[in-house]
């Protein structure tokens, strides 16, 4: 579900501070807000659920298997094999990273933001560089820019056939760490908490490493 569906079920929710109680001048204007109120409730409720169905579709509620790049890297054509190697090198870097401090883990940094980008550019079709990618971007605190690659990369999955139960844990998990990092907590914890009882080995802690995806 894009922002855009968000925002159009949202769009006819009252705004701003909410009173304490349903106030209204005499008797029959309780009434009215209350109920106003009631239904504004129902919808909201309705909406979450709704959305927690988007979030299931295509998963596997029994496997709890999250994929993971290296096993798909002898699949494909020349330039898609080339590109996961890539990816995969640049997985090694970041996962490099956190093991060092200061000018080396930026070295690091650097070396796979570098590997993820070639990739792309050897298969500009190859949807686990964008996953990887975004992975990458999550993790040094730049969400916008990961929840780009986080819809590029689940149309690449979905044009190839691709979009397995293994791989949508990872779409969902990183959908709820974009949101968390941009300020919306709410759908953040929805999708967390999918992804973290889909894989628990892996989403259990609300992120995903490079070593995870690896």
């Amino acid at each position: 579900m894009d922002d855009q569906t968000r925002r159009d079920e949202t769009a006819g929710l009252p705004r701003g501070r909410a009173s304490g109680r349903c106030g209204g001048r005499g008797a029959s204007g309780r009434r009215r807000r209350c109920r106003d109120r009631v239904v504004v409730g129902l919808v909201t409720l309705v909406s979450i659920f709704t959305y927690s169905g988007c979030l299931s579709q295509g998963i596997d509620h029994t496997g709890g298997r999250a994929l993971r790049v290296s096993d798909v890297a002898a699949r494909g054509d020349a330039a898609r094999r080339a590109s996961v190697r890539l990816v995969i090198q640049g997985l090694d870097a970041d996962t490099a990273a956190d093991l060092y401090l200061g000018m080396d883990s930026e070295t690091e940094l650097r070396r796979a933001q570098g590997s993820y980008e070639r990739a792309i550019q050897v298969d500009p079709t190859n949807p686990y560089a964008y996953l990887a990618l975004a992975r990458h971007h999550l993790d040094g605190g730049d969400a916008s820019q990961a929840a780009n690659l986080i819809d590029q990369s689940a149309a690449l999955f979905e044009a190839e056939g691709l979009r397995s139960s293994e791989v949508n844990v990872h779409l969902i998990g990183l959908r709820g760490w974009s949101f968390e990092s941009r300020g919306r907590s709410g759908e953040g914890e929805l999708y967390l908490r999918r992804a973290a009882t889909l894989a628990p080995n892996v989403w259990g802690d609300g992120s995903l490493s490079a070593e995870e995806l690896r």
